[in-house]
C-alpha cells in the first residue's frame, strides 16, 4: 500500500514455529518468516535447517517481522517476543538445545538498539536474580528457511510445537 511505513524487526526465541505463530496473530504486523541469522555467512554461505543443526554456523533460528509502524509499535513486538520465550535460558528453549535456539534481538536500526536494551532492562527487574542472557546485537543477513518450515503450526491448525 502507498504511503505506509513497513519496518522489520528480528527476533530469535528458540524453535521459530511458535513465535512467529505469535507475532503472526498481532495486529498491524504484515508479515512473518521464519529463517536463519547471526551466523558467520562467509564460511557456511546460505545455510539450511541442517547445517543449523550442527550447532556449528553460528545462526539462529529466528522470525522476521513486517510491521506497520503506525498499527503497531516496536515496544509492543518486543513485548510479545519477552512473553513467548524464557530469556533466562541460555542457548536453549525448553528441550531444544543448542546456540540455534538462543534468545537474541537483531536491531535494524539505533531506534531498534535503544528500545531494545530500555527493554531488557526493564524486563530484568521482573527477573529480579534470574539473570536474562539474551543478546542485543546488529541484524545481518536473514536467510529464509525451507518452505515447509513457513508458517509451519498454522498450516498444521497448531498452537504450539511441544508435547
Amino acid at each position: 500500500m502507498k504511503g505506509n511505513k513497513y519496518e522489520i524487526a528480528t527476533f530469535g526465541a528458540g524453535c521459530f514455529w511458535h513465535v512467529e505463530l505469535a507475532f503472526s496473530k498481532l495486529n498491524g504486523v504484515i508479515s512473518t518468516r521464519v529463517g536463519y541469522i547471526g551466523g558467520d555467512d562467509n564460511k557456511y554461505g546460505k545455510p539450511d535447517y541442517e547445517m543449523v543443526c550442527t550447532d556449528k554456523t553460528g545462526h539462529a533460528e529466528a522470525v522476521e517481522v513486517t510491521y506497520d509502524s503506525k498499527k503497531i509499535s516496536y515496544k509492543k513486538i518486543l513485548d510479545v517476543f519477552w512473553k513467548n520465550h524464557n530469556p533466562t535460558e541460555l542457548n536453549r528453549q525448553g528441550p531444544d538445545i543448542g546456540t540455534q535456539y538462543r534468545s537474541v534481538i537483531f536491531f535494524h536500526n539505533e531506534e531498534q538498539r535503544k528500545e531494545a536494551l530500555k527493554s531488557l532492562k526493564e524486563m530484568q527487574k521482573k527477573f529480579g536474580n534470574r539473570k536474562i542472557v539474551t543478546q542485543i546485537v546488529k541484524a545481518s543477513e536473514f536467510h529464509l528457511a525451507e518452505e515447509y518450515h513457513q508458517k509451519y503450526l498454522e498450516k498444521r491448525g497448531m498452537n504450539y510445537c511441544h508435547v
